[in-house]
């Protein structure tokens, strides 16, 4: 097998002629050049250099090696320049998971701003349940995720990144949306509802609180498609919890009206989720930054409006 640091000092001193001249080049002294060729030679059993003078003309053999060596080294130049481009964003690829509403109202607008900063970095965003985006982290099929967890997952580390409000909305002709009216959460029972799929943490919190209250949910369907349940809910079919940015188009067109629960205040906690054993690479790094600026964004928009922050 070949030393690599023997070929390189092969590859200099057949470029130069010159064992002296190799030797400024890498920074040696002579003798360690005339060394690690004289190992080479051995390990190869053949002679790679014949002496002409003051010079070193290469063999049949030594000029066989210089080409190939030539094509090794102009690999390791590529591959380096690759990997500088890849620690300076300017080449790369970033996979993020994160829920269906996230993916619609939340990740346009961040991926925007990161494309527009990196847009050497191609960006791969995968969908779905908040427990399948977190077993993503673990398969390693994405870098980072965002995601609203209430319970710790082991191997993967959850960094706060804001509170969302979970808020229920019906049709204005439901029963449970008279204008002005508040509800008590035990006045769902027996209501339809159009609930989030399994392994969503929107499905997960309004499941806890209707074991809280003793009730079983009457779900007209479990579903992922967010805009089933929305078109469901307008057309009077049922209710529903949602975050609250997912309904922000149908609330401002009055398709649908939030539901005050005065005794029960609903809430996800989003979190950004990464493994707790892995290093993030230049792109995922460069996208956490994004999604801290977004973090701190939100909190000063929430505060102006007299919200509590996340």
């Amino acid at each position: 097998m070949i030393n690599f640091n023997q070929l390189r000092f092969f590859y200099e001193a057949a470029k130069a002629q010159n064992f002296s001249a190799a030797a400024r080049n890498l920074c040696v002294t002579q003798p360690a050049v005339t060394g690690q060729i004289r190992a080479l030679e051995e390990a190869l059993e053949i002679r790679l250099f014949k002496k002409r003078g003051r010079r070193m003309i290469l063999s049949e053999a030594g000029a066989l090696l210089f080409q190939h060596a030539h094509e090794v080294f102009e690999v390791e130049k590529r591959m380096e320049r690759v990997l500088g481009e890849m620690r300076a964003l300017k080449r790369g690829l970033l996979k993020i998971g994160t829920t269906k509403t996230y993916a619609r109202y939340l990740m346009p607008s961040l991926i925007t701003r990161f494309r527009v900063a990196y847009p050497d970095i191609k960006v791969i965003l995968d969908e779905g349940s908040s427990q399948d985006v977190c077993r993503s982290l673990l398969d390693l099929r994405n870098e980072l995720a965002i995601v609203g967890l209430s319970d710790p997952v082991k191997g993967v580390h959850l960094l706060p990144f804001r509170r969302e409000e979970v808020v229920l909305f019906a049709s204005p002709g439901h029963p449970l949306a008279r204008e002005g009216q508040e509800i008590r959460f035990g006045q769902l029972a027996g209501h339809l509802i159009l609930m989030k799929e399994e392994g969503s943490s929107t499905q997960a919190l309004i499941r806890r609180i209707f074991e809280k209250h003793e009730i079983a949910p009457n779900v007209l369907v479990e579903t992922s498609n967010l805009e089933f349940i929305k078109e469901m809910v307008e057309k009077g079919e049922g209710v529903a919890f949602l975050v609250r940015s997912a309904i922000e188009e149908e609330l401002a067109a009055g398709r649908v009206r939030v539901v005050p629960i005065v005794d029960e205040e609903l809430a996800l906690r989003v979190h950004i989720a990464y493994l707790e054993d892995g290093d993030l690479s230049p792109a995922a790094r460069a996208f956490l930054g994004i999604l801290e600026e977004e973090k701190m964004g939100f909190a000063r928009r929430r505060a102006g409006r007299g919200a509590r922050p996340a």
